[in-house]
Parts: structure tokens; sequence; C-alpha cells
């Protein structure tokens, strides 16, 4: 197995898919979470690069979240669309990412996942409400690469 599929159970996907159902019920903002081995890249712009693949920047407001996880590279990375990037506070990223690594420093993935994609999605609650119109624009599925 790789490291991408042994960084979460089964039952630990479904998990942090219903956290992004959560996060996402009171939002018209996206959030999913990528994990693949990794490329040797910069996380950040591998995120970037998995953004843009998963069409996320399609969105009606570009007001996706992307936690991306390189697991053997043992790294990680958080990327917006240019919607939410222009409203969230400037070290908004770097409070989530912080919560997560201390999480991912135990092994504890999932709760870092979980926690970090509430904590998204309370941000995005706050910029981008949920309306009677709006849809559930992307999948809530890991995606893995």
């Amino acid at each position: 197995m790789s490291a991408c599929e042994n960084l979460l159970t089964a039952i630990e996907e479904q998990e942090v898919v219903e956290a992004i159902r959560i996060a996402e019920r009171n939002t018209s903002g996206e959030i999913r979470v990528h994990i693949e081995n990794g490329h040797g890249k910069d996380p950040l712009e591998r995120a970037k690069e998995v953004f843009h693949l998963l069409k996320m920047d399609n969105t009606k407001n570009d007001n996706g979240v992307l936690i991306y996880i390189a697991a053997k590279d043992h790294t990680f990375a958080i990327c917006g669309g240019k919607g939410i990037d222009q409203v969230v506070p400037e070290n908004f990223w770097d409070t989530t990412k912080n919560l997560i690594i201390s999480h991912f420093k135990e092994k504890r993935f999932k709760q870092g996942l979980t926690e970090g994609i509430l904590l998204a999605g309370k941000e995005l609650k706050t910029h981008f409400p949920w309306a009677k119109d709006d849809t559930n624009e992307l999948s809530d599925e890991i995606s893995k690469g």
C-alpha cells in the first residue's frame, strides 16, 4: 500500500467526508481534500495545480478551499479560490494550518483534517453564507492521486 492509501482508514475517510458536509451546510463555499504520495514539489504550488485539476476554480463564487496532502513527502498545504482569499483574514490559512499540524505531529490525521475542515467552514460561512439557491458544486469525497 502507498502512503496515500495508509493515511486514513475507510471509516476515517467517511468521517472526513461527513465533516465536509457539516462545514458546507451553512455556506456556499466548497471544501475538498486531496491526498497523494507527493511529487517532490512545493506543496502550495502542487495544491494550486490540484485545485485547478479538480475544477475548484470553476465554482460560482470562486470560494473553494483545498486541503492538499502529500503523504509520502510528509507535507500539506491549504489553498483557496480568489473569492475566498480576498475576504479571509491575512493569517487565516496559517491558523488553520497550525491546527492541522498540531494533530498531524501526533499522527492524528483524521482529527487534524476534520477540525481544519470545520474551521474553514466557519470562516466560509462568515463571508459566503448559504442561500436558498445554493447547490453543492463539487464532490465531498476525498480525491486521491
